[in-house]
């Protein structure tokens, strides 16, 4: 299977998705250097994966759309947010974004500590994961 390059894939968008896409991507590869960068052509988007000895767990994406930008988090539910940025609690189970829709409104050191909450709670265990959640919220989150 052809690798597609994450540029490519932003090509399909309008310049300023396309501004915001790029921006998003420095953000993620600052926050976590050795994140692995690759398209997802069935989801349209670009995730990232955290290397774990022998094997890797997706914990970010970028996804544009015509009209904004997503900076989303596959374990975004077991997230620490003390600014409560995240966005889809109530709409998805367990991931949570960001959208952009300049690339003015991203705000790079909020957006790096939110990837790099994002790899820290990617890297724990399933069960370590739920654990901070009772922590952090004093209830049993939903599976």
């Amino acid at each position: 299977m052809d690798l597609i390059p994450p540029e490519a894939l932003l090509d399909d968008f309008p310049p300023p998705m396309r501004a915001i896409g790029e921006r998003l991507r420095d953000v993620v590869t600052d926050a976590v250097p050795d994140a692995v960068e690759r398209v997802r052509p069935g989801w349209r988007l670009i995730g990232y994966d955290l290397p774990m000895g022998r094997k890797r767990v997706y914990f970010a994406f970028v996804a544009p759309e015509n009209g904004h930008v997503h900076l989303g988090f596959e374990h975004g539910w077991a997230m620490r947010d003390p600014h409560r940025l995240l966005k889809g609690a109530g709409i998805t189970k367990r991931v949570r974004w960001l959208t952009f829709i300049d690339v003015g409104e991203v705000d790079v050191e909020r957006c790096i500590e939110l990837v790099r909450e994002a790899a820290r709670v990617a890297a724990m265990s399933r069960g370590e994961r739920e654990l901070q959640s009772i922590d952090d919220a004093g209830e049993r989150p939903s599976p």
